[in-house]
């Protein structure tokens, strides 16, 4: 399963890429990872977050349905909902195609502009580690 090196990675597979600043905030786009998706199967419904919404690290903002079962999916920073991926509501299997791109789930505005704000979340390698039981 792809598990690409530019963005970060949580142990409850989700990931996050910083998408750049918007003056105030860095912008983290976030999603689930390959590995989540497979695992869930055929995605039929996705229950975002709403923007504007106040979020923490580990704290649970959505749900992802699937044939097999219902997930939460969880902030991996604090921050506030800057946008959602409305274009699940109609293709929630978007997250089955594409989990790193079209099939992504929210931006976190994370305020200030300075240091990295998912540097504390897994690496590629250690994601990787991580599903394969390393």
């Amino acid at each position: 399963m792809a598990t690409p090196d530019d963005r970060r990675y949580t142990d409850q597979h989700e990931w996050a890429m910083v998408q750049g600043t918007d003056g105030t905030s860095t912008v983290v786009r976030i999603g689930i990872t390959d590995h989540a998706q497979d695992a869930l199967g055929d995605i039929v419904f996705v229950q975002l977050p709403e923007v504007g919404a106040e979020v923490a690290p580990g704290t649970a903002i959505g749900e992802v349905e699937s044939t097999k079962s219902v997930s939460d999916f969880y902030a991996p920073v604090t921050g506030v909902v800057a946008a959602v991926n409305d274009a699940l509501a109609d293709t929630p299997e978007t997250i089955n195609a594409d989990p790193y791109g079209a099939g992504w789930l929210a931006d976190i505005a994370v305020p200030g502009e300075g240091g990295d704000p998912i540097g504390q979340l897994l690496d590629a390698d250690a994601y990787q580690a991580l599903v394969d039981g390393s």
